[in-house]
């Protein structure tokens, strides 16, 4: 029986800003936006490309789930961004605002760059070898 995971909940202040980060800065695709009530949404981004693993945007409610906005992983990198041509894709996130809080770095496993998404949350851009 063949299993992956499906989605990785990020934790979000505000659905919209968080969409419009994610598909015009990092030029994610909007899989899915579904109101599910007055408060809540089923909203699925996903790197162009991806096939098996999406984003599921889900806006914070209360002051512990408010807490974790942008620190999800204690300030560990939290999630790795593979490229095929990773000078195309930093240059394209310099132009497009992205923060990089490491600069790119040759490693034995590829070339690696860590940034910050909108609310601080901690990204690996790599290519791999």
């Amino acid at each position: 029986m063949k299993q992956h995971i499906a989605h990785i909940a990020l934790i979000v202040a505000n659905y919209d800003e968080a969409i419009n980060f994610y598909t015009e800065k990092l030029n994610f695709e909007l899989v899915e936006d579904r109101v599910l009530s007055e408060t809540k949404r089923w909203v699925l981004i996903k790197p162009k490309g991806a096939v098996e693993c999406c984003l599921l945007l889900a806006k914070a409610v209360g002051d512990e789930q408010k807490s974790r906005i942008g620190n999800q992983t204690g300030g560990r990198i939290f999630l790795f961004l593979h490229t095929g041509d990773f000078w195309r894709d930093y240059h394209q996130m310099l132009k497009n605002g992205i923060n990089f809080v490491r600069e790119p770095k040759e490693e034995e496993y590829g070339t690696v760059a860590v940034f910050e998404d909108l609310y601080g949350n901690l990204w690996d851009l790599i290519e791999a070898k």
